[in-house]
């Protein structure tokens, strides 16, 4: 049996591989697209196929088709496939996804998971306090979700709206919700950090994270009992993969000139960092999202580096950041935070879980 892989960015390059390198029995003969339009020729050495041509050309017999695109369109090619006659196919959904990610970064010994930690029979669960950020446009989810127990609402973006989505709100206390157009989530991570960890300091201690509406991190009773047990610092999500490295990313979202900002911005506060950017770049890993849990002390510490660096890369950027809302400073927040977490791999207990998308 021969592979083929719908799609040609991240999640697709992450599932090929791994298939290569845990099931090299298993050939992948070339990705899939429903257009050329706008993704690239090759990947990983294999060329980028139109579906329609490849099909017409090869046939669907002995081939399976694993769909490695976001969850919320597979359904869409579920019924291209079908109306092809190819019902040979696996999607590759956020569960699954991690379960591959986890196996594959496991043989390479990097970015280990939260399930490789043992804990004692009598241990107690970590204190989690994780808030979901919500913004009042948000598409509906096609089903309800039972969030844990650990979790609540939070709505960012607050101030742009009369309209209430969420049990808490980011226009309260000291914030930043009025820049939400750019800034996208983490002006509900700032919100968390003036406020909740402000509230907390002298406090038992505990973790505070921020998720998204459709990106949840995937954490179970006996994976909190491993927090505490092993004095975790930090819970990232697996890095997504990127060709031929994490640039990619910010070529696809972010003006070549405000990314320059960042830059600038990265040099004149946080020099050590920028020093190491270059190294960390040229790697293939992206902590995509802009989601974590973390123990509050390390919450604290990144916000007080990151949230300098954006206000200053706002003042940098042409038009200034408050002159605009196209939510760059959002997408420059996860090259942040993996540079970040890259950084300090060796002084921090950082460990990995799959993110969920709900759909």
């Amino acid at each position: 049996m021969k592979l083929a892989i719908y799609g040609a960015r991240s999640l697709a390059l992450g599932t090929y591989l791994a298939i290569k390198d845990l099931y090299p029995e298993y050939p992948v003969v070339c990705f899939l697209v429903t257009s050329r339009q706008g993704n690239p020729a090759s990947l990983a050495n294999l060329p980028v196929r139109e579906a329609e041509a490849f099909f017409r050309e090869s046939g669907t017999e002995g081939i399976h088709v694993l769909i490695g695109i976001p969850e919320d369109v597979h359904e869409e090619i579920i019924l291209q496939l079908e109306k092809k006659g190819l019902f040979h196919y696996t999607c590759m959904d956020s569960r699954r996804q991690a379960v591959l990610m986890e196996r594959y970064f496991l043989k390479r010994g990097e970015f280990l998971s939260i399930h490789s930690l043992e804990y004692p029979q009598n241990a107690q669960k970590a204190d989690l306090q994780v808030a979901v950020a919500r913004f009042y446009k948000d598409r509906q989810l096609r089903k309800a979700y039972d969030l844990p127990s650990w979790t609540y609402s939070l709505q960012a973006g607050a101030v742009l709206t009369d309209v209430r989505v969420a049990d808490f709100t980011d226009h309260t206390g000291e914030n930043i919700s009025e820049k939400n157009g750019n800034y996208c989530e983490l002006t509900a991570l700032y919100w968390i950090w003036k406020n909740r960890l402000e509230a907390m300091k002298g406090k038992a201690s505990g973790y505070l994270g921020l998720f998204q509406y459709r990106r949840i991190l995937d954490l179970t009773e006996e994976d909190q009992k491993r927090m505490r047990a092993n004095d975790v610092d930090v819970i990232l999500p697996f890095p997504t993969l990127h060709e031929p490295d994490m640039q990619e990313h910010h070529a696809r979202y972010v003006k070549e000139p405000d990314w320059e900002a960042m830059l600038q911005a990265l040099q004149e506060l946080q020099p050590e960092y920028a020093k190491a950017f270059w190294e960390i770049a040229k790697k293939p890993y992206l902590y995509n999202y802009n989601v974590l849990i973390a123990k509050h002390q390390v919450l604290s510490d990144y916000c007080a580096w990151l949230f300098p660096i954006l206000k200053r890369t706002e003042e940098l950027s042409q038009p200034k950041g408050w002159g605009r809302s196209d939510r760059y400073i959002g997408y420059l927040g996860e090259n942040l935070m993996t540079l970040y977490f890259l950084f300090h791999q060796k002084d921090l207990k950082i460990y990995h879980t799959g993110c969920r998308m709900l759909i």
